[in-house]
């Protein structure tokens, strides 16, 4: 999927880049279809297609790169790699932002005369996606790529910026289908770069923001005081949430139930929060907490998917 507001960072950044697209891939490959990166002419930018021999030669030939190009690379007979499929990897220059039609962005990148005539095939297929009749994905037909547009689907709002909302924020940053939103209560308490694509919003009253946050969105409650982390909780019940995380200890989160309780929130909705965040069993390092709390999102963003997957096939 093509991620704009990415390609626009590095666009201003770096000047014309090229960028090289998993346009399709069979049997055992590093990434699926869709997989993408940035190359500018001192090597990779941003994003990965895997890594080892395939991505070092596409590097190489995309920082050398004169025109438009896509070929089928078989990683096991052409590259000596382990995995025994194949790749066909696009190289698109890349000069300004591409306009997206319908959620999605439509390149050629071989053949044919200019300017350039849009073949029925590929007509047909945008046309499906117009119309609905299909979900957008990536094809490479007839020389013409067609990729969907990123889209965050899930909000994810972090509150703190101490060492493991630092941890959690810059591991869940990069994922594409995730929008994340970061509180604290003054600006110098957040680190001095902030991801790509990240929020910051001081507030001096974080708790007065949660009105503004989609009733659908994930929250993380990780602040410096456990005065503001009930005021945020309490808030959280009142307005409602996808999913919501408490840091602390068991003794902690006994003290919360009880407060909680007394403020008029039903046991069963209490339970709704999640306290201790993460997988206890990796550990309490800051990056131990960040993958277990990342790696619970993800299930729980993939189960979602699963399920609206299904409810459109029942409907469609």
């Amino acid at each position: 999927m093509v991620d704009l507001d990415a390609l626009t960072d590095a666009l201003e950044a770096h000047g014309p880049l090229v960028r090289v697209v998993v346009a399709e891939a069979r049997g055992s490959a590093p990434r699926d279809a869709g997989a993408a990166m940035l190359v500018g002419p001192e090597g990779r930018i941003a994003g990965t297609i895997g890594g080892g021999a395939l991505e070092f030669e596409a590097i190489e030939k995309a920082r050398g790169l004169t025109g438009p190009r896509v070929e089928t690379r078989a990683l096991g007979p052409d590259l000596g790699q382990c995995c025994g499929g194949a790749v066909t990897l696009a190289y698109d220059q890349i000069e300004a932002l591409p306009e997206a039609t319908d959620g999605v962005i439509l390149r050629r990148l071989v053949g044919g005369p200019l300017p350039p005539t849009v073949p029925l095939s590929v007509q047909r297929a945008m046309a499906q996606i117009r119309n609905g009749g299909q979900p957008p994905a990536i094809q490479l037909i007839e020389g013409w790529l067609i990729e969907p547009v990123a889209r965050r689907h899930a909000a994810l709002w972090v509150w703190g910026a101490g060492h493991v909302g630092r941890a959690i924020v810059t591991m869940a940053a990069p994922l594409p289908e995730v929008e994340v939103t970061w509180i604290d209560v003054a600006a110098d308490r957040f680190p001095q770069e902030i991801p790509q694509g990240v929020t910051m919003v001081p507030a001096a009253r974080p708790e007065q923001l949660i009105p503004h946050a989609p009733r659908e969105a994930h929250h993380l409650v990780l602040t410096y005081s456990h005065t503001l982390d009930l005021a945020l909780c309490d808030a959280l019940l009142r307005h409602g949430f996808a999913s919501a995380g408490l840091i602390g200890s068991a003794s902690k989160w006994a003290r919360f139930r009880r407060r909680l309780g007394a403020m008029g929130h039903a046991d069963a909705r209490i339970h709704g929060i999640s306290c201790p965040i993460g997988t206890p069993r990796f550990g309490k390092h800051p990056q131990q907490i960040a993958v277990g709390v990342v790696h619970s999102l993800l299930g729980t963003l993939s189960g979602m998917t699963a399920q609206q997957d299904a409810e459109r096939d029942m409907t469609g």
